[in-house]
């Protein structure tokens, strides 16, 4: 089949994703399709022509796109996990809050693409000289300085030695991340849920964990000589906290030590 034959051919409201997936397979041009929430998961469409498609929330976990044109195109909320997009054309495309999760981007071109609240780890590969650290992106090592994080889910995020010094994370959830040798210090963890999460040597000076949930948290070695608030904050069955570190918490105010964490309802005290 031509590549060039019209996009008319692929409709999201009358074909199922298995006919789509056919379709690109084949060498139909999906450029502007509207392909929103479509599930290609495990597929191989290596050189498939997305250009300025919408790929909201689309499902491409496991997929090899190598080669794809995805110049322009709008992948916000997708599942890219583990996906294959060696010498793939990401050029202008939206990628705000997708999962590149174990991604190999190897050989991309990923000039002028939007990359806010992506989210990588370790097993992610980017092209070589790609900033990613200071693109945006949340993983380990990311620069996130004073990054807006209020109600992110970030369960289970890798975020080992990261910079998020004032960071606004608010109501985030971080449940079993790992927080390790990350610089929090002036953030705004009010509220946020650090259930069983690792902040190993982590640097809290100065961050406001008023409502913060930090039940089974592991808080060895972390450094907090000074917070703006723990009211509410919940430490239950916390890990690594120290003689002299629950002294230190204990000589808040008496009203901080008192006031209920409003989902564990729990004092802080």
């Amino acid at each position: 089949m031509d590549r060039q034959q019209t996009v008319s051919s692929i409709d999201r409201r009358i074909q199922d994703n298995q006919q789509i997936f056919e379709a690109l397979a084949a060498g139909t041009s999906g450029a502007n399709a509207d392909l929103y929430q479509v599930n290609l998961s495990e597929k191989a469409l290596p050189q498939v022509d997305l250009r300025h498609a919408t790929l909201i929330r689309a499902n491409f976990s496991q997929t090899d796109l190598t080669g794809a044109n995805l110049a322009g195109a709008d992948l916000r909320g997708a599942s890219l996990d583990r996906a294959i997009l060696k010498d793939a054309n990401l050029t202008g495309a939206c990628l705000v809050r997708v999962d590149l999760s174990g991604a190999d981007l190897s050989g991309a071109d990923l000039t002028d693409v939007k990359m806010q609240g992506v989210r990588y780890d370790r097993h992610t590969i980017f092209p070589d000289n790609f900033n990613y650290k200071s693109s945006g992106a949340i993983g380990p090592g990311a620069r996130l300085n004073g990054a807006q994080l209020n109600t992110a889910n970030l369960r289970y995020i890798d975020l080992q030695d990261a910079n998020l010094l004032g960071a606004y994370l608010g109501g985030a959830d971080l449940t079993q991340a790992n927080l390790q040798g990350v610089r929090l210090s002036q953030s705004d963890l009010r509220r946020a849920f650090l259930t069983g999460a690792c902040l190993r040597k982590a640097g809290l000076n100065g961050a406001n964990l008023a409502g913060a949930d930090l039940r089974a948290a592991d808080l060895t070695d972390v450094e907090f000589d000074r917070l703006e608030s723990i009211a509410g904050a919940d430490f239950s069955h916390v890990l690594g906290l120290t003689d002299e570190m629950r002294s230190r918490l204990l000589s808040y105010p008496a009203q901080e030590l008192e006031t209920y964490n409003s989902f564990t309802r729990n004092t802080t005290g």
